[in-house]
This record gives structure tokens, sequence and C-alpha cells, in this order.
């Protein structure tokens, strides 16, 4: 389920009654051929709590939740015109993983917003600390003419923002390559997207998401059981265990 701040969707059963995403992902749950579920990108402000809940209730949906935050300091925060606060969103991800053990989490992140200091950006990397994603998009601030943002005083000079983006993406990678590491030996089911640069290999996606690479009998659309057996920062590498089923 694409869309922008997709979480914050309504709409109606075949009944006409009123539902929000939640409603809506139960409704394609209980489609027999619909092996998967995933939504994004999501918003704070719409983690509703039938939305939490459907983490812990239902199989289908995958245990992945993109919940973009843009900077762990609040003033930054306040100063994008965000209605949550760091406080907030860990909540959010704290109620999330109480239900969803298992889930993976990403997020988005902007350094050097005009005024964001040193101590602001360390406010950053305290959250990215405490959260341990498993993937992220991290970019710098640029200005867009017209909006509040590019007439605000202290803009950040070009190579703080570099120095910051680096820092950022150093810790992001290595947590990725943490959660990576923490999956092998699981085995799960990966759906076959693409054929890999070598002979033989085939690329998929596993429940949380992660880019997954074996060698083996499978064709685009299957749904296989695999081993996960090799980390990388940016890939898992597989064994097979035997095809489960055609997507």
């Amino acid at each position: 389920l694409l869309g922008q701040n997709v979480n914050a969707w309504h709409g109606e059963d075949d009944r006409g009654r009123g539902i929000g995403l939640d409603g809506l992902i139960r409704e394609l749950a209980a489609m027999p051929d619909l092996a998967r579920i995933r939504y994004t990108t999501s918003h704070p402000a719409d983690m509703t709590d039938g939305l939490i809940a459907a983490h812990g209730e239902i199989d289908k949906l995958m245990p992945f939740l993109h919940l973009p935050v843009q900077s762990g300091s609040d003033r930054v925060l306040k100063a994008m015109n965000r209605s949550h606060t760091a406080e907030s969103y860990l909540r959010i991800l704290e109620r999330v993983r109480e239900v969803r053990p298992d889930i993976a989490l990403s997020g988005d992140f902007i350094v050097g917003f005009p005024g964001e200091s040193d101590a602001e950006f360390e406010e950053t990397l305290n959250l990215v600390d405490a959260v341990g994603y498993a993937q992220c998009f991290s970019f710098k601030y640029s200005a867009r003419p017209g909006t509040p943002a590019a007439e605000m005083e202290r803009q950040i000079a070009p190579e703080v923002m570099d120095e910051r983006l680096a820092r950022l993406q150093q810790a992001l990678n290595h947590d990725q390559l943490a959660f990576n590491r923490a999956s092998l030996g699981k085995t799960c089911q990966v759906l076959v997207e693409r054929e890999g640069r070598h002979p033989g290999q085939m690329l998929g996606k596993s429940p949380w998401l992660q880019s997954v690479h074996f060698t083996g009998d499978a064709a685009i659309g299957d749904m296989v059981k695999v081993e996960l057996a090799e980390a990388g920062p940016n890939s898992v590498g597989a064994r097979l265990l035997e095809p489960v089923s055609a997507a």
C-alpha cells in the first residue's frame, strides 16, 4: 500500500462503514491469495492504536515499518513544522515493538536544516543509537525557493552538512549490518523479484525487507524458503531450502 502519509488514509468498507488503514489491511488480509502486505510511507501523527495493534495481530502484515522522523532534536522538528517530538516518536516505536518484537524499523533523516547546531545534530545520532534501525534514508537539507526554511537565518555551510551526513550514514550502516548479522541462522520465505548478477543467482525480499540473494532453481514471483547465511551491509546471502509457492 503506497502513498504519501498512507497511514492517514480513510475510506469505507463494503457496508459503507468508515475505516482507516488498519481496517483496509484487515480486509486485505482476508483475501486467501494475498500472501504479503506492506505500507509506506507513514507519518508519526497517524500511527493509530488500531494500526499498531495490526502489526501484532495480522500475520500477513510484514514485520517492517518505515516511519520517518527527520531529526532527533525537538527544536529542529518544531522549526520543520513537525508535530512529533523525539520522545513521542520513540514511544510509537516502543509500542510497535511490544506487539511485534521482530519488526525491522526504517526512517528518514535530514541533516543541516537551517539553525541545526552541533549539539542538535548529536541528538539525532543519539536517537539513531536508541532505535537500532534496519535501514534508513538520509539526506542533506536543500533550500527550496519560496519556502520559509530558505529564508531562515543560520543556513548551514555545505562542508558541515557533508560531515554530518557522513557521520550519520556511518552510524546507520553500522546498525543495518548489525541487524543483518542478527538475522543469520533464521529461516524465512523470500519473494523472488529478479535475477542476480551471477549465473543462477536470484534476488528477493525477506519479510523484513532485506535484499536476499541465493543460488538455486527459482523463478520471479516464486516464494521460496531459505536460511539466511551471510550478512553484508546492504544484502543478505542465503541458502535455498525449498521452493514454497508461486506468488
